[in-house]
């Protein structure tokens, strides 16, 4: 498999960020990203598709689409588009025809930050998605890097603290997340997706005559990533990889990074049967013994659950291996040390083993 390193959940200078799409590409090849997905919100920028740069360094931007109920207070049921090719800003206060929408086209949708806190002393609101009553998306943002900031601040001390040193604020998807993504994948009998989003906006704040950028794009853009797992390697022929690139996704062959602590690459969950080897996001039928493998970058805490629970962790190895012969919903968790605290490292899509 060819892995693959992007950046999601992007607003540009089209809505409320601060950056062009060439800047954005230039900044993601600096980072060592394979390309970036742009989600303005409800506005699809057509035209803008493609590989930016030169040679070796060239970035695959894709743009998408951040849809959200307007007729709500506060502004509701985010949800990121992608590749649906076409504006689904019509369809925003029908989720489900939203999500029908966008299957037509060919397009994926990711249900953004599921799970968000308010942060009153900013006035800023709780953005959680609020209709369940849907069915058929594609799967849902795991972590969303700006909207733990809600979360882990508590006062003015520590949105200080969260703002000008960002390295430190980063411990990994929140845990109510986590629970209803195990739900989701454990009871609904179908994949659900995670990705990593960094909602990256580039904040401009003013004190007086000076002005701080705070959670600039580089800073993200290194830290929470979706890397993707691909067939064959990317050919610099652009229809031909952004499809390639989309069928990973919809797969779910990828897995959610912190790639700030540590590079990432090289990590794999697969499993082996007598049908042959798979990857994070297949589906397997259960059929008699399963191998189960993971490999790590080095050796950190890593612990595999099933159906939402740890049944095997190890903390001394970069190959670990499990057998079983119970179906159910297999995922990795990897944590990592770093600045004084055990972080979200790792964090794999499921391989589901169904009877």
């Amino acid at each position: 498999m060819i892995e693959t390193k992007f950046a999601i959940h992007i607003h540009t200078n089209y809505s409320d960020g601060n950056a062009s799409h060439h800047d954005l590409a230039k900044i993601a090849s600096q980072a060592g990203l394979d390309g970036i997905i742009t989600t303005d919100h409800n506005i699809w920028v057509e035209g803008i598709e493609g590989y930016y740069g030169e040679g070796k360094k060239k970035t695959m931007v894709l743009v998408g689409e951040e849809i959200h109920d307007r007729t709500l207070e506060p502004p509701g049921n985010h949800m990121l588009v992608v590749n649906a090719q076409k504006e689904m800003l019509p369809f925003s206060q029908e989720p489900q025809r939203l999500i029908d929408q966008i299957n037509r086209s060919g397009g994926l949708s990711f249900i953004a930050h599921p799970v968000e806190d308010a942060l009153e002393m900013f006035g800023e609101k709780d953005f959680s998605w609020r209709n369940w009553d849907i069915e058929q998306f594609t799967g849902i943002e795991l972590w969303n890097q700006l909207s733990e900031f809600k979360s882990v601040t508590t006062d003015l001390f520590s949105a200080a603290i969260n703002a000008v040193f960002p390295k430190r604020m980063s411990l990994g998807p929140l845990d109510r997340t986590l629970a209803l993504w195990d739900e989701l994948i454990s009871t609904r009998g179908k994949p659900v997706v995670a990705v990593g989003g960094v909602d990256a906006h580039r904040l401009i704040k003013g004190f007086g005559l000076i002005k701080i950028k705070l959670y600039p794009y580089l800073h993200h853009f290194r830290s929470v990533t979706t890397h993707i797992l691909l067939p064959t390697p990317l050919t610099g022929k652009f229809i031909d990889d952004r499809n390639k690139v989309i069928d990973a996704l919809r797969k779910g062959h990828c897995f959610v990074a912190y790639d700030l602590p540590s590079p990432t690459e090289g990590f794999l969950f697969s499993a082996h049967n007598n049908d042959g080897t798979f990857i994070m996001g297949d589906q397997i039928r259960m059929t008699g013994g399963l191998t189960l493998q993971i490999r790590l970058p080095h050796r950190e805490q890593c612990r595999l659950l099933k159906d939402g629970k740890a049944i095997k962790e190890w903390s001394d190895r970069d190959v670990c291996t499990y057998t079983t012969t119970e179906p159910g919903v297999y995922r990795v968790e990897v944590l990592i040390p770093y600045k004084g605290k055990m972080r979200g490292w790792i964090f794999s899509n499921p391989i589901y083993a169904w009877r």
